[in-house]
């Protein structure tokens, strides 16, 4: 395997997503590959930033450092003018993720990032929608059917998702997958409009400091709708449950989700 096909599969390897056979060609490249090692110790850092959160504070500077030290400069015959750009940038990329993860963490209490821009919340939701596009297998069970997707998530959450509306001809159901959402886990639930994927974020309510300006009703909730980094985003809360609707469709089409989730639910 080359180096670009093996930082293709990263993620998945090191969720243990890939076939056997696949998951021991990564492993034997990254044996003999320092370059790639230095890629994962990397995305291991992103990812526990994601997933786990950090401390509500900046990255200390040892962080910083330990960052910088897994790309010592290493001497090779005629890098390519990617490979000089990448080993400086990705650095910069990793460190300005951590602290760009650690600030809308302290701003949530807010509910206001510290621009004054979206919810933290909102920013959250986008961010975790990204991950699961970028991913190469975003879904952790695929089905159309809301009754096999639903019993998938128990023994894997610490609470029961309640989302009865189970997808239509316009908004069919593709499958679910567990996420995190701000400092818990969530269910993440996938359905599609033609070729846009909308993700339904439902998590526990408890603790988050909900926007209160700039309601909308949308069925029988009082709902927040934004727009951040180019996605649409709908947030309400019904009982103990939160749910955040994310997607580049259009924000009517959004909305109309929106209402068959809130009203159904």
């Amino acid at each position: 395997m080359t180096c670009d096909d093996v930082r293709l599969q990263l993620l998945d390897y090191q969720r243990g997503r890939l076939s056997t056979q696949l998951q021991e060609d990564v492993r034997i490249h990254l044996d003999t590959c320092s370059m790639c090692e230095h890629e994962v110790a990397a995305e291991v850092l992103l990812t526990e930033a994601l997933e786990h959160r950090l401390p509500q504070h900046a990255a200390p500077p040892a962080l910083k450092r330990q960052l910088a030290t897994l790309w010592p400069p290493t001497p090779r015959e005629h890098p390519s003018r990617w490979a000089l750009w990448r080993r400086s940038l990705v650095p910069a990329l990793a460190t300005a993720a951590v602290l760009l993860i650690s600030v809308p963490i302290y701003y949530e209490r807010t509910g206001q990032s510290p621009s004054g821009g979206p919810p933290s919340m909102v920013a959250e939701a986008v961010t975790d929608h990204l991950r699961l596009l970028a991913s190469q297998h975003p879904l952790d069970v695929e089905s159309g059917d809301m009754h096999q997707v639903k019993p998938w998530y128990e023994g894997r959450l610490d609470f029961a998702p309640v989302v009865t509306f189970l997808g239509d001809a316009d908004f069919p159901l593709a499958g679910g997958a567990v996420g995190y959402f701000i400092d818990r886990k969530a269910a993440v639930f996938v359905f599609h409009r033609r070729l846009h994927a909308i993700s339904l974020i439902v998590f526990p309510a408890r603790g988050l400091s909900w926007p209160t300006n700039g309601l909308a009703s949308i069925g029988s909730v009082s709902a927040y709708r934004t727009a951040d980094r180019g996605f649409h985003v709908i947030l309400w809360r019904k009982g103990d449950q939160g749910c955040a609707l994310v997607s580049d469709v259009d924000p009517a089409d959004l909305t109309r989700l929106a209402l068959r989730l809130a009203t159904s639910s």
